[in-house]
C-alpha cells in the first residue's frame, strides 16, 4: 500500500548558478506543492499503512522552516533547485519517516520534480 499526503508552501528563492540575465536568477516565489509518499503493508489490527495526522507531524518541523522564507537562506539550499529541495526534505525526513519512498515537488501546476532516495 501506499499513502500520499501533500503540502503547500509559499517561499521565494533564486538560483544562483544559472547563466546571467536567465530569469530564475532573480527572486521570485512560488506556492509549492509538496507530496510525501509512503509505502508498507497494511496493519491488520488498524487497516492503514499509517495514520496521516503522523506523516504531518514529521513533515511540520520541514514545514516551519520552508514555508514563508526565502530558500536561500537555509543551510544546504544555497542553490534551491526543485531537485536540491526534494533531497534537501529527503534527508531531514527519512530518518523520522522510515516508510518514505518518494517526494515530488511542483514548483508550478506544470513543473514537477520526484525524489526516490538514493
Amino acid at each position: 500500500m501506499e499513502l500520499r499526503k501533500s503540502f503547500q508552501i509559499e517561499a521565494a528563492h533564486r538560483l544562483t548558478k544559472v547563466p546571467p540575465g536567465h530569469k530564475c536568477g532573480r527572486l521570485h516565489g512560488h506556492s509549492f506543492v509538496i507530496e510525501v509518499a509512503v509505502e508498507g503493508p497494511l496493519d491488520p489490527v488498524m487497516d492503514w499503512v499509517m495514520d496521516y495526522a503522523d506523516i504531518k507531524a514529521a513533515f511540520r518541523p520541514l514545514y516551519d522552516q520552508l514555508d514563508h522564507n526565502c530558500l536561500n537562506d537555509l543551510p544546504g539550499l544555497e542553490n534551491p533547485t526543485s531537485e536540491k529541495l526534494a533531497r534537501w526534505i529527503w534527508e531531514r525526513l527519512k530518518p523520522v519517516l522510515p516508510l518514505l519512498t518518494e517526494i515530488s515537488i511542483a514548483e508550478t501546476c506544470t513543473s514537477r520534480c520526484i525524489y526516490r532516495g538514493e
